[in-house]
């Protein structure tokens, strides 16, 4: 783990869900790393609360109109 107890995860993204996850970060004032994180501890915190998966379709992958 590093100094401030953030682990460094290596993430493959196709360039065109990172294209579209950089336009959202710079919509929201985040570099891409932080809307990264900022959408996963929503997701998490979502499934902590409803004690299960958003979508039961969650290991399809999304296509994007971009």
């Amino acid at each position: 783990m590093n100094d401030n107890g953030k682990k460094q995860v290596p993430l493959r993204l196709s360039a065109e869900l990172y294209d579209a996850l950089a336009a959202w970060a710079e919509d929201d004032f985040r570099s891409v790393n932080g809307q990264i994180e900022y959408l996963l501890s929503l997701c998490v915190k979502q499934r902590k609360k409803n004690g299960k998966y958003v979508s039961e379709e969650q290991d399809k992958h999304p296509e994007f109109d971009v």
